[in-house]
């Protein structure tokens, strides 16, 4: 069974939840690409439109919007998505992923594009507590 931990950022306040999402709703992520956008029922956030930003896999590689597909792959690297700033000049082979969400994907990066009608903390309460 599919199940991941999807990090949802809200820009218009600033802050970001957490949702576990599991079963046919995760089936429902797996072959969508970074920049793709979503409907929020998928992660338990009716009404919303998110937009896929990232993630990262279970041994903690970092997604790539730039390389295609779901595997990893060794690239020579300057500072960007998947390398901390290095010395000025320096270019470093860095292991990171494809941008398609697969199976070994662990947590998924989204942001909400489309606001729904309940802000996502009151939703996010609400299931916690049932």
């Amino acid at each position: 069974m599919v199940s991941f931990k999807v990090n949802v950022s809200d820009p218009a306040n600033g802050k970001s939840v957490q949702v576990a999402v599991e079963g046919h709703h995760a089936n429902a992520l797996v072959g969508k690409k970074i920049g793709e956008e979503i409907d929020g029922l998928f992660v338990k956030l009716p009404g919303y439109k998110l937009k896929v930003t990232g993630g990262s896999d279970k041994d903690g590689f970092v997604m790539r919007k730039d390389l295609p597909g779901i595997g990893r792959r060794r690239i020579l690297l300057t500072w960007s998505t998947g390398m901390k700033r290095p010395k000025a000049g320096l270019r470093k082979r860095t292991t990171v992923r494809g941008d398609t969400v697969s199976l070994d994907i662990v947590q998924i990066n989204m942001a909400v594009t489309k606001p729904g009608p309940k802000p996502i903390t009151e939703i996010v309460e609400g299931e916690k507590k049932a």
